[in-house]
């Protein structure tokens, strides 16, 4: 059997790094699933792109006369969310595609260590599940708070989000306190005798 040598991320020569992952559809993804786990890597992708446009946003912004400092997270964002957006969301997806076909082609030659196989295998997919279980309940909340794309659109168009008290009344929808309460003074013991 040939060795697996990694090819994601495809870096340029130059680049002093090495390719973290192997990654071949046509080899480890059964062919049922291919165009599935295809697509996932495409929205990943385009994730990525979204995020590069939002750079080039933020400077704009920033040039226009906004806050620099938003510009400096959407690099941020950019360097952080997309390898972990790799890492955490497409690669467990791909993984679980990919250990089923292996524990199932390892049957022939070993049934114990199949077995044994199964587990991440099952483990990957249910982490899968679980990332889109959380997506979907996201967009039940969202659709169950009145949100949709044309009220969107009209509060953008009607400026209401640029409006303080219409944003005030948004945060104030919140029941009970997003943070904890601490005193505001602290409480230092008497004759600055620290334990």
């Amino acid at each position: 059997m040939a060795e697996k040598v990694n090819n994601f991320p495809p870096l340029p020569k130059f680049i002093p790094l090495k390719p973290c992952f192997y990654q071949n559809f046509a080899d480890e993804i059964p062919i049922d699933y291919q165009s599935l786990v295809k697509r996932i890597y495409h929205v990943w992708i385009f994730y990525c792109i979204t995020l590069v446009v939002n750079i080039i946003a933020c400077l704009a912004w920033w040039i226009g006369g906004g806050y620099g400092v938003n510009f400096g997270l959407a690099i941020l964002w950019l360097i952080l969310f997309s390898p972990c957006g790799y890492v955490c969301w497409f690669r467990p997806a791909y993984k679980a595609f990919r250990g089923w076909l292996a524990a199932i082609t390892f049957f022939s030659t070993s049934v114990a260590a199949a077995v044994f196989m199964l587990f991440p295998a099952i483990m990957f997919t249910m982490s899968a599940v679980a990332m889109l279980i959380c997506i979907l309940r996201v967009h039940k909340i969202y659709r169950g708070a009145g949100g949709s794309f044309q009220k969107a659109q009209d509060e953008w168009n009607s400026g209401t989000w640029r409006n303080p008290p219409s944003r005030e009344a948004q945060y104030s929808n919140f029941s009970g306190n997003s943070l904890p309460e601490y005193p505001t003074v602290p409480n230092y013991p008497p004759g600055n005798q620290w334990p």
